[in-house]
């Protein structure tokens, strides 16, 4: 009979976030997420020990998606397992551990378009460098609907939940019904209050999935996201809150959603509002604050709208 895998939040400090990964204690360990350049010796390692385990016996990079914040450690982390440990993205999100430039591009592509900071590429440009560990080649792309073994019996699925990023996934424990599944929820936001995400659709269609599919009984998310009154939900949910939060995050995107369209149908004016061309959406939602704060999800939402609208 194959044993429950325990799962180990590991906690890094970064600025006004922490960043979340997650240890699977299987016969083959892998850590889910891993922070940025700094995290794995500085937070996973120290943490690890103090439970008995090796962060060197890892044998699995699992990353969600490919922000900084989450594959930022992978290359050190690879490194500290003695390069043993396979690592896993999916093939949309690959170019961004690939790269530290690919990391720009989405930034010039989307949010900086609208945020008139004239540093903004060398200010990204900066940060790449500063906590990405090291440019690498995937062990393992993924597209969703893969099964990876750990060992002993433990398996874990890949779901992909596109939107907040092109290549999210979820990697669930089979048999379990413990999810982790990055950004890919994210309720009403974490420290900006606004849920940030590409692709609308797929976000959306995500969740619902995640709601009706998944069904998930722990659900771990990259991030403390928030409740309405703003209080964090952590990053170990169970069923009831599970449930919750992904029935509270279709229903923010709904409100975004027509609040955006609103905007959009009304037709985008430059303003000196910090929330132009969007300003429509902001007073809509009720949204105050600040924009420019990175990763500016507003910004980064509202285009999406916008090129699904222009899409149609």
């Amino acid at each position: 009979m194959t044993h429950p895998a325990t799962v180990h939040p590991l906690v890094s400090p970064w600025g006004r976030f922490g960043l979340y990964s997650f240890f699977i204690d299987a016969p083959e360990p892998a850590i889910v997420d891993t922070g940025i350049a700094s995290s794995p010796a500085e937070g996973m390692a120290p943490a690890l020990r103090a439970i008995g385990r090796r962060v060197e016996d890892v044998r699995w990079i699992l990353l969600t998606h490919g922000h900084i914040d989450h594959v930022g450690g992978a290359h050190a982390l690879w490194e500290l397992t003695g390069r043993r440990a396979q690592v896993v993205i999916h093939e949309a999100d690959a170019p961004m551990l690939r790269s530290r430039r690919a990391h720009v591009a989405e930034y010039l592509a989307g949010r900086g378009r609208y945020l008139g900071d004239h540093e903004g590429e060398a200010k990204v440009t900066a940060a790449a460098e500063a906590v990405i560990s090291g440019e690498m080649e995937p062990t393992l792309l993924v597209r969703g609907g893969e099964t990876l073994s750990l060992g002993g019996g433990v398996t874990v699925s890949v779901h992909a939940v596109p939107g907040h990023t092109p290549g999210s996934v979820a990697y669930v424990l089979d048999g379990q019904r413990a999810a982790f599944v990055g950004d890919a929820v994210q309720v009403h936001g974490a420290a900006n209050g606004f849920p940030g995400y590409v692709d609308p659709a797929g976000y959306r269609a995500g969740l619902t999935y995640l709601r009706d599919r998944v069904r998930p009984e722990r659900l771990y998310l990259g991030h403390p996201y928030r409740r309405a009154d703003g209080t964090p939900y952590g990053v170990e949910l169970d069923a009831a809150e599970a449930r919750e939060a992904l029935e509270q995050s279709l229903a923010v995107e709904s409100r975004v959603a027509d609040a955006a369209c609103t905007c959009l149908e009304a037709g985008l004016e430059e303003t000196r509002s910090p929330y132009s061309p969007f300003a429509g959406a902001a007073d809509a939602l009720g949204y105050s604050g600040d924009p420019t704060l990175e990763p500016s999800p507003f910004f980064t939402s509202m285009h999406g709208y916008r090129m699904r609208n222009q899409n149609a």
